[in-house]
């Protein structure tokens, strides 16, 4: 199975939340921290789980996704 590694720029996220519905692996989720903007960016929850299908970096208006696969 291929693998894949999620970075996000979390100081740039706005906190839509648009990048954790489409995730299929649902690994993705709000962080309890707030970025440098005052909102909650995303984060992985389960990085192991991450397959590298890059549909959370498509689906994210701002480009603060990068995806890598392993």
């Amino acid at each position: 199975m291929a693998r894949g590694k999620v970075v996000f720029n979390e100081d740039r996220c706005k906190g839509c939340g648009l990048c954790t519905t489409v995730c299929p692996s649902k690994i993705l989720v709000m962080s309890d921290k707030i970025n440098k903007l005052g909102y909650h960016p995303a984060t992985v929850s389960d990085p192991d789980k991450c397959t590298g299908c890059a549909t959370c970096a498509r689906m994210c208006p701002d480009c603060v996704i990068q995806v890598y696969r392993e």
